[in-house]
């Protein structure tokens, strides 16, 4: 019962601090796996005036969607991502995922400052209040995804096509003898990491802008696309 998990789990109820309370994080979590650990991480980044978009594997086991689904019942901050994906790892359906749960957050009454990305296996190192004064202090108004010009050692990760298969069930992305055409609107692709810490404006940005979205079609066929996207597009000129 949610009284139960509240209590037992000994869930924050209330803003710990005004500064907290002024100051609203939105969390985009993908999962599949290890429910204990899943509500482990739930519970140490939870805040209520913080939201939530659970993104639940599509492949997933219906007792573990189940048992999510049960748990985010009990909060009305919390919620499973309205489009879920069959996420193969290295796959665009990664950052399909991401972008199902951006595009939630944006049309949610809560009004957050910024999005935060986690798996299921993540696990925090500060609190809330300190993930908001670093925020603050180094970052206020600019997004964390640093990244570099794409070195040469993973040129192919965008020069030619990828393809999703299925081995003994499990699926994987494979390089096709295909190779890509030059980035959209003469774009210099960056890389960097798959996880991100970003400002409100720029998920509208991304999701809104001609360059973005071409970008996003472009990037459908590369090996694993999310450690390039954001970062090239936070790489734009303003």
């Amino acid at each position: 019962s949610c009284p139960t998990v509240l209590e037992n789990l000994h869930f924050i109820t209330k803003p710990l601090s005004e500064e907290e309370g002024n100051f609203s994080l939105a969390y985009i979590i993908t999962i599949h796996k290890e429910l204990e650990m899943f509500v482990r991480l739930l519970r140490a980044i939870y805040m209520p005036q913080n939201i939530y978009c659970i993104h639940v594997d599509e492949k997933s086991p219906r007792d573990y969607k189940t048992a999510v689904q049960n748990i985010v019942n009990c909060f009305e901050n919390i919620f499973i991502s309205s489009k879920t994906e069959h996420v193969v790892y290295a796959g665009f359906s990664r950052l399909q995922a991401d972008i199902n749960c951006m595009r939630d957050l944006v049309n949610s009454k809560v009004q957050w400052n910024y999005v935060i990305n986690l798996c299921g296996q993540d696990y925090p190192l500060k609190t809330n209040k300190e993930i908001i004064q670093y925020i603050k202090s180094k970052w206020n108004g600019k997004n964390i995804t640093p990244g570099i010009v794409q070195p040469l050692h993973v040129k192919h990760r965008t020069e030619v096509s990828y393809r999703e298969y299925v081995h003994s069930g499990v699926p994987y992305v494979y390089p096709a003898k295909i190779r890509k055409a030059q980035p959209p609107h003469n774009l210099t692709i960056y890389f960097g990491s798959a996880y991100y810490i970003l400002t409100k404006e720029f998920v509208q940005f991304t999701l809104s802008d001609a360059r973005a979205k071409a970008l996003l079609e472009w990037s459908r066929d590369t090996y694993s696309p999310d450690e390039h996207y954001w970062v090239t597009l936070n790489r734009l000129p303003g």
